[in-house]
């Protein structure tokens, strides 16, 4: 049996318990996937966070606080006040992590804040808030429980996403405020909500870059297409 490659995850911050934690989906979704989840260090040290990159074949960057309009260069003072809680820690650290990934061609996959923070780096830009800079009738911000389907997405044929989920309509469970407004020029969009928001991208010049706004950390245990997304994910690490 092939070695189980090592999938290093972005942890999650509680700044009022002043502690980093995990939800199991990251872990599960990884290891039922057949990889080896191992929590990252919360560091802005560029050679701490090369060491560790060392020992991992992949990375999830997760989901988790908004990603602080300064990132990617908002000059409107307003914006941030159109966000919940900031993290700067896991802002400062994805600023080294994310063109790390991208120097050495680590398969990575994104999720919620996940996409928006690699989509910041990389040169994009985001809605601080969906309902209030754009608004439609379809809802982004699901209630529990979160495995559940909130949307459809449409997934653009011939994509990887494609290959790996089938095209067409997909049924997505969504919790996110914030989204990509300009993709990163170096990403090509995935697919799409019906209102036109952007919900999954991927590098082509990447051996493996992809992100998904919606949560298949949540969904993996009742839904195929999330577990097919983790599966991706160990499969190109393990290559």
């Amino acid at each position: 049996m092939p070695a189980r490659p090592v999938i290093g995850v972005v942890p999650l911050v509680d700044h009022r318990l002043e502690s980093l934690w995990m939800l199991p989906g990251y872990f599960d979704g990884v290891a039922e996937a057949g990889g080896v989840p191992l929590m990252l260090p919360l560091t802005s040290d560029a050679d701490v966070l090369s060491r560790a990159l060392d020992v991992v074949d992949g990375v999830v960057v997760t989901g988790g606080q908004d990603v602080d309009p300064a990132l990617y260069g908002e000059k409107d003072t307003a914006a941030a006040a159109l966000c919940g809680e900031l993290c700067r820690e896991r802002d400062a650290m994805e600023a080294l992590l994310v063109p790390a990934l991208v120097e050495r061609d680590v398969p990575t996959l994104g999720i919620c804040r996940g996409i928006q923070a690699i989509n910041a780096v990389l040169g994009g830009t985001l809605w601080q808030d969906l309902p209030r800079q754009r608004p439609s009738s379809v809802e982004h911000h699901g209630r529990p429980p979160y495995d559940q389907p909130v949307h459809t997405v449409e997934v653009l044929a011939g994509t990887p996403l494609a290959a790996c989920v089938g095209p067409g309509e997909l049924a997505v469970n969504s919790y996110h405020h914030q989204a990509l407004r300009d993709v990163a020029p170096s990403l090509s969009v995935m697919a799409q909500a019906p209102d036109g928001v952007v919900e999954a991208v991927w590098r082509p010049a990447s051996r493996f870059l992809w992100a998904v706004q919606w949560h298949p950390e949540f969904a993996h245990k009742v839904d195929e297409p999330s577990r097919r997304i983790f599966s991706a994910l160990v499969d190109a690490a393990r290559a």
